[in-house]
């Protein structure tokens, strides 16, 4: 133990150094990651590989996702059209009849007309 109270006194008063400003070298440095660091987020936003290009992408695919499905279902239908019209002969008469106006020998054609309503007397 020191024999001087007045050494004692001393050291315990000694106060800490006061927090150093930032030099203007760290400040450039700080804003330069800043800067770094908004520049990769943009390009993640917006970039060619970003958010946006990605939702558009997944829009995109969506859309033909359900046009393909749309394909798929028409193909199909006329998969079984051509199936029919291959092995049923009632399909060949039945679009012979709808389409190119045929009958069967011995059948008679009525062709029905709308006529316009007439005006009611007044």
């Amino acid at each position: 133990m020191p024999k001087d109270p007045e050494a004692k006194v001393k050291t315990k008063r000694r106060r800490s150094p006061a927090p150093k400003r930032p030099t203007r070298n760290r400040r450039i440095v700080q804003l330069l990651v800043l800067f770094v660091a908004s520049v990769i987020i943009v390009d993640g936003l917006v970039g060619d590989r970003g958010l946006l290009a990605m939702l558009r992408a997944r829009q995109e695919y969506d859309q033909l996702a359900a046009s393909i499905a749309r394909q798929r279902a028409e193909n199909a239908k006329l998969r079984d059209q051509a199936r029919r019209l291959r092995e049923d002969p009632s399909a060949i008469e039945e679009i012979a009849r709808r389409e190119l106006g045929l009958i069967k020998p011995g059948e008679r054609v009525f062709i029905v007309k709308d006529v316009p309503p007439s005006k009611a007397p007044q």
